[in-house]
């Protein structure tokens, strides 16, 4: 970001002036067929980074289209694919430390997983069981949001408690390029770059807010430039490109965590799957434009970049697909044979110590009568 208050030599009392010039930078490193494009980060020379981002993005689709087939045969409710964002999602967690604090929306699977939910665990959130929540992830991240950007808020509100308390932490906080619309995104970053708080937002910007297309929603010529107007950093990187992702989302929470301020990373993508299994994008977009885009395709991209240097082969691809499909079985098998919470769980925690009205009526549901 260029900022020009007041150009050298010039009046500050003129009434023709430039007070102030922007500048937002785009970042690339390997382009889709996997080729380095500019000098590579340090990290992207070492397969013991690089190798277990890849895995990580196949057991995401792996999962995904397991939990879409669940969802058409009735198994789990309504399911948010994140088909052709698996890297924006786990290149920005490769960047977290495990104190930071995740705040996702509801398409960060591939984030969820590199921080330790278990598939089973997300099964059970689709699946409309909370005890899903309760998961073997970092006990401080958020769940995932449904409502539109009310998580901004909750991001700044969490990154306020790091800055009271001196804590070299960052709240990272994703939401889609609809959210940049909403007044809770424009109120959290004002907020953040007021009081220069250890946030970075992270924009998934994969072209439709459901149906509505990005040009339709908003005229700003980038969505990086709304953090402009709040005082922040904004920024844009290749959000197929797992090394760009993991780089830039590495710097912003690091200038972040050591208080150089908060950041704004919008991640260019695109949403190969329906909106939701709930939506038909057929009905808005047509198949040629979706087509197209499998051309990006992130997982297809790191494949050949980690294949070209020689960390995987034919056999270890194999071997990935076989491991993760297993494990994806498992844990769908794990969840049909789950039992079902009592009527009752729902009463448990409210309150540590429950109101009577409460209290009779936990009474009512065990017992099968009728709440008057």
């Amino acid at each position: 970001m260029t900022v020009l208050a007041h150009p050298a030599g010039g009046n500050i009392d003129s009434p023709d002036r430039i007070v102030a010039e922007f500048k937002i930078r785009y970042r690339r490193f390997l382009d889709p067929d996997g080729r380095a494009v500019v000098g590579l980060p340090e990290f992207a020379a070492d397969p013991a980074v690089m190798i277990p981002i890849y895995r990580a993005m196949v057991l995401t689709r792996v999962f995904d289209a397991k939990a879409v087939s669940m969802q058409r045969t009735g198994r789990i409710g309504t399911y948010p694919s994140s088909l052709g964002q698996e890297a924006a999602t786990v290149g920005v967690a490769a960047a977290m430390h495990e104190e930071d604090v995740l705040l996702p929306t509801y398409r960060e699977h591939g984030a969820l997983h590199w921080r330790g939910v278990a598939p089973l665990e997300m099964l059970q959130f689709w699946g409309g069981d909370e005890r899903g929540l309760d998961w073997s992830g970092p006990a401080h991240d958020f769940p995932p949001a449904v409502p539109i950007a009310s998580q901004c808020l909750h991001a700044a509100g969490v990154a306020t408690a790091m800055k009271l308390r001196n804590e070299a932490r960052c709240a990272v906080c994703f939401l889609g390029d609809g959210a940049t619309s909403k007044g809770d995104f424009h109120e959290a970053v004002n907020l953040a770059g007021v009081w220069n708080l250890p946030v970075v937002f992270v924009v998934n910007n994969n072209g439709w807010a459901i149906s509505l297309p990005l040009g339709e929603q908003t005229a700003a010529e980038t969505l990086a430039q709304k953090a402009l107007a709040g005082g922040i950093n904004g920024e844009q990187a290749d959000g197929n490109d797992a090394v760009a992702v993991r780089q830039v989302a590495s710097e912003a929470i690091e200038r972040a965590r050591s208080g150089d301020g908060p950041g704004l990373i919008e991640l260019m993508t695109y949403r190969l799957s329906d909106h939701t299994t709930a939506d038909d994008a057929s009905r808005y977009r047509g198949e040629e434009a979706v087509s197209a885009e499998w051309a990006n395709d992130p997982i297809s991209r790191l494949r050949a970049f980690i294949g070209e240097q020689g960390w995987w082969t034919k056999e270890d691809e194999e071997a990935l697909l076989t491991e993760t499909a297993a494990g994806v079985e498992e844990a769908k098998t794990a969840y049909a044979a789950l039992q079902p919470e009592p009527p009752t769980a729902m009463f448990d925690y409210l309150y540590e110590t429950p109101p009577e009205p409460l209290l009779r009526q936990r009474r009512l549901v065990e017992e099968g009568g009728e709440h008057d």
